[in-house]
């Protein structure tokens, strides 16, 4: 049943307070003020929980590229940033091509100065904006959909995680939402300025398409659909006007690559040559012999591995036709059209024109699906919740998930079918039978909060673990002890080789330079000059890189350098001066540094 603007609806029998509704509420006919709030209750769950995800497990830097990013951001803050290609012709640098990612972050510098929170800050926002959009789209006329996608799109482990790290992803993924509702809201008749909603449409994948070019994920869609109106002659405005627009804007950034690198395609031709730089590990040469693994079921085992399975059910839920009492939303349609596109795409599509090669299967890579697939899955809830009907066959599917993977993400899929056969056994259960009955608010504040709850869990453990990268600790070590004098050498792992200069926020004293612990023989002091080593035993110990990158021990390093003396300590962090084993200061004793006294605050 609906519920019409102005009308005050409640359950009098009950004793429910009747409210008055603005919008539609298409899914249950008494509502109550508890189950209107249910949408503000989640985002401010979601905001709240990234906000303190952000500040506490924070990493610093990760890898390469956000190091790249933040780099170029201090360039165009200073100038000093240019967009002509690669001298060297080697052409495998595509992240100097999305300016959305680095520039907002230029303008952060600007405002707040340059340190780890104001370039992450970023990422973070386009994060908590995508639960804002999903709480403006559907908050009055689906608001168990509304809160069921923004808990399960905002605290998905690795939307969270991504947040904290300066990647594209999650920008990408909130110019994708705000691209998708767009082309949503811009047909929805009637529409009085489709015009508008055309031309916004079109800014917004462009702007995406600054950002990182996987919005082509939609595009098989957005042809589709292309197709589908102008059959049936519906829309034509909108679609003029994005196509219009869209084209000005294509043909702009087609002409700025043909005047800095005399190719127009410039983008296009990095990103090929960046697949050929990269074949070794990608399914060009390097997996070759897993394609076939790849293409049926390693996509099923990474989806459901990495916590997505719940969001996959219910939206499987919310595509079963409806019965003859149901009528399933237009809407939930569009977003499990969108969804089984890009997901299509993400399965069988190829990063590259010239030769298949498929997309890798790494989390981060799947954040295009995430807003169709959530907003999906939310309709399938707010079914679930309506009506009851299918939950005995969406728990067992979900303890069988637990039971295979058998590992920490078992906890989420177990927990959420335990609950799917609770709401099953409603009837024998005394005294819940009322609060887990199909159509009450009860039911839909329970489904959520339980969701809420074991999504948490993952993110709240990573949360209280030890830091995996002494970032803080190694700042403040940083900024008390090492800034230039007196000058002299500092010796580091081979992971913080490529980033120390972040920590003097990109202007390293001319005094000091940084050389790897495999270097300490070839080291030549000047006069008056000291050497130091850091050691960061977090960094050593971090599984990631001792994979590939460190291939020493803390232990292995400090007995290269057995005359040393601490002379700060911050955690897991360690400074200590050393004496480089040369012919002429064999026998020289350790001089204390001044600047070096004391430990970290």
């Amino acid at each position: 049943m609906t519920a019409k603007v102005g009308r005050r609806i409640g359950n009098r029998k009950s004793g429910l307070p009747t409210v008055q509704v603005s919008g539609e509420c298409g899914c249950f006919a008494g509502v109550n003020r508890s189950f209107l709030r249910l949408p503000h209750f989640a985002l401010l769950g979601v905001v709240l929980f990234t906000t303190v995800f952000f500040w506490l497990a924070h990493e610093g830097l990760y890898a390469l590229d956000d190091y790249y990013y933040a780099r170029y951001a201090h360039q165009l803050l200073t100038g000093a940033f240019r967009v002509e290609p690669d001298p060297l012709g080697l052409l495998h640098d595509p992240l100097k091509e999305r300016p959305l990612i680095f520039g907002p972050v230029a303008l952060l510098y600007r405002l707040f100065g340059i340190s780890i929170i104001t370039t992450t800050l970023w990422p973070l926002l386009a994060t908590l904006g995508c639960a804002g959009l999903l709480w403006a789209l559907y908050r009055r006329r689906h608001p168990v959909t509304a809160a069921g996608a923004m808990l399960l799109l905002g605290l998905h482990y690795f939307t969270l995680n991504l947040a904290t790290y300066l990647y594209p992803d999650n920008i990408l993924m909130f110019w994708c939402l705000a691209s998708a509702a767009a082309l949503l809201q811009g047909r929805r008749p009637p529409q009085t300025r489709p015009a508008a909603w055309g031309a916004g449409f079109a800014v917004l994948n462009f702007a995406a398409l600054l950002s990182k070019e996987t919005i082509a994920y939609y595009l098989p869609f957005y042809l589709l659909l292309l197709g589908r109106d102008v059959w049936r002659r519906q829309h034509l405005r909108f679609w003029f006007s994005a196509l219009l627009v869209g084209g000005a804007l294509l043909a702009g950034l087609l002409l700025f690559y043909q005047h800095y690198t005399h190719d127009a395609l410039y983008r296009l031709h990095l990103i090929e040559n960046t697949n050929a730089f990269l074949s070794e590990g990608n399914y060009l040469s390097g997996n070759r012999a897993s394609l076939v693994a790849r293409l049926t079921w390693q996509p099923v085992a990474f989806l459901v591995g990495s916590g997505l399975g719940v969001a996959f059910l219910l939206a499987a839920w919310a595509a079963v036709p409806a019965s003859s009492t149901e009528q399933g939303p237009n809407d939930a349609r569009y977003w499990l059209a969108l969804g089984g596109c890009t997901l299509a795409f993400y399965w069988w599509g190829s990063t590259s024109l010239a030769h298949y090669n498929p997309i890798s299967l790494l989390p981060r890579m799947t954040t295009p699906l995430l807003p169709p697939l959530c907003l999906a899955a939310g309709f399938g809830l707010e079914r679930l919740v309506r009506s009851g009907r299918g939950a005995g066959l969406l728990g067992g599917l979900l303890l069988g998930s637990a039971a295979w993977l058998h590992n920490g993400v078992s906890l989420l899929y177990g927990g959420m079918g335990l609950f799917c056969l609770l709401l099953t056994s409603r009837q024998q259960l005394r005294g819940f039978s009322r609060w887990l009955a199909p159509g009450s608010a009860s039911l839909a504040v329970g489904a959520t909060a339980v969701l809420g709850a074991l999504l948490v869990v993952r993110p709240a453990y990573i949360m209280l673990k030890p830091t995996n990268s002494a970032h803080f600790a190694q700042q403040r070590l940083i900024q008390h002890h090492l800034q230039g004098k007196p000058g002299g050498v500092v010796l580091v792992d081979d992971y913080l080789i490529g980033n120390y200069d972040f920590f003097y926020d990109f202007r390293v004293p001319t005094t000091l330079s940084y050389r790897r612990y495999w270097a300490r023989d070839s080291v030549q002091l000047g006069p008056g000059q000291h050497a130091w080593l850091l050691l960061n035993r977090s960094i050593l110990s971090n599984d990631e890189l001792t994979r590939k990158l460190i291939r020493y021990s803390p232990d292995s390093v400090l007995s290269w350098f057995p005359r040393r003396r601490l002379l700060a300590q911050d955690g897991t962090v360690e400074l200590y001066q050393v004496s480089l084993s040369t012919p002429a200061q064999e026998n020289r004793p350790l001089e204390p540094a001044q600047h070096a006294q004391g430990s970290a605050q």
